[in-house]
């Protein structure tokens, strides 16, 4: 049975917080609000919590307490070792002193966000290896001094990871990818978002060690070729999640592979994948039927043909949901014609397709009156006024 505990505390000054806490059963899951109190006085609440709560907390929650450092982190520790799923996300105070305090008391860790935490260095990541081997999800996104070495000592102690999330980590090259490829069999999901060093040689590493993978995000790393997508066809037929944004060398080609050998796809964003043209929309529509969420933002060879084998497709009727065509020009109404019959359809964005008449979006309306679609249209510049006088300005847009 659950038995919530909601208080609001407030600090000897100005502002306050949120202290949340939920019994069930013999655990205790606690987070504190990113509220307007987040310095000192935070360290001592989390000081207090540990040590009233002790072994029966598992869940922590200090997410954006920018005041929480080291100090009240190793008292945490100390008192709180049965903790399973910790989330310092933007706790910028934390250093490597939390992850070592974390790898001395704390060895039934599973998930830890340390996301936006730019202090910490390969050493977290090795105390980490040696003292949590029980890791299953961590989060070091935007700690852009970790590299290769800390991967690597990572993943030799935790090798049952399922979840890494490795956004920003601007340091990193193919080797670390090849380090996590060797060690973890179990992971699930990558994200791998602006690694700005990453090739076809680390990613196809992770495809043929990472057979259930489901979850890849590469959006920013312009370097990956269609040898990416053909190595995820071959290995990783459970994908669902497919992130690759600005990754402009890949190809209808490489789509194709994928399409055909990836039958889960749920989710895919090919923003500015620029030579994709509407073969892929077609390979989607007969292999992927369980497609639920599809960009396609500045796609400009798009044209309505793609759109049309969409809308007939497997995933049409019961499963698509959002299709993003913002700035693709070669889109008209004949698209949202032929996407009446997405009877699941909630949202379309469609800015800077000049071909999209508001005629067009009503009669979607009249057949999918709960979509949401986002659009604008820049009015016609009036002429001059007659005399001489100063020149009208249009507005800039009207969202629909």
């Amino acid at each position: 049975m659950l038995l919530p505990c909601v208080a609001v505390l407030r600090s000897p000054g100005p502002g306050m917080f949120w202290l949340w806490m939920a019994v069930t059963g013999s655990e205790l899951t606690c987070s504190i609000s990113r509220g307007i109190l987040r310095y000192n006085y935070v360290g001592r609440v989390v000081e207090n919590i540990s040590k009233r709560c002790g072994g029966f907390l598992r869940k922590l929650s200090l997410r954006g307490c920018l005041g929480v450092g080291d100090n009240a982190l190793r008292t945490f520790a100390q008192n709180c070792r049965n903790i399973e799923v910790l989330n310092l996300n933007g706790c910028t105070k934390t250093t490597d002193a939390t992850c070592t305090s974390l790898s001395k008391f704390c060895s039934k860790l599973r998930h830890l966000d340390l996301a936006s935490c730019t202090s910490i260095t390969n050493m977290s990541l090795k105390a980490l290896s040696e003292g949590c081997p029980l890791l299953e999800q961590l989060n070091i996104s935007w700690c852009d001094q970790v590299t290769k070495d800390g991967i690597q000592a990572l993943v030799r102690g935790c090798g049952g990871l399922k979840a890494l999330f490795l956004k920003g980590c601007t340091q990193l090259e193919d080797e670390a990818l090849k380090y996590i490829g060797a060690h973890c069999p179990e992971l699930v999901t990558l994200n791998l978002q602006t690694c700005l060093q990453i090739t076809d040689e680390g990613l196809i590493t992770i495809c043929r060690g990472c057979h259930k993978l489901q979850s890849l995000c590469a959006s920013g790393c312009s370097n990956i070729t269609d040898a990416i997508l053909n190595a995820l066809g071959q290995n990783c037929p459970r994908l669902r999640i497919l992130e690759v944004a600005r990754c402009s060398q890949l190809t209808d080609v490489g789509f194709t592979t994928l399409a055909r050998n990836c039958h889960e796809l749920e989710k895919m964003d090919l923003e500015e994948c620029v030579q994709i043209t509407d073969s892929t929309l077609i390979q989607l529509s007969i292999h992927c039927p369980r497609l639920q969420v599809l960009s396609l933002s500045h796609c400009e060879l798009i044209t309505d043909d793609g759109i049309r084998h969409l809308g007939n497709g497997a995933c049409a009727h019961d499963q698509l949901e959002v299709i993003e065509l913002d700035n693709c020009p070669l889109i008209t109404d004949a698209s949202l014609e032929h996407l009446k019959s997405c009877h699941s359809l909630e949202r379309i964005e469609l800015y800077d397709c000049q071909q999209i008449s508001r005629a067009g979006i009503k009669r979607l309306r009249t057949h999918l009156p709960n979509i949401k679609v986002h659009a604008y249209f820049a009015p016609v510049t009036p002429p001059p006024s007659v005399g001489g006088s100063r020149q009208r300005f249009c507005r800039c847009c009207i969202i629909l």
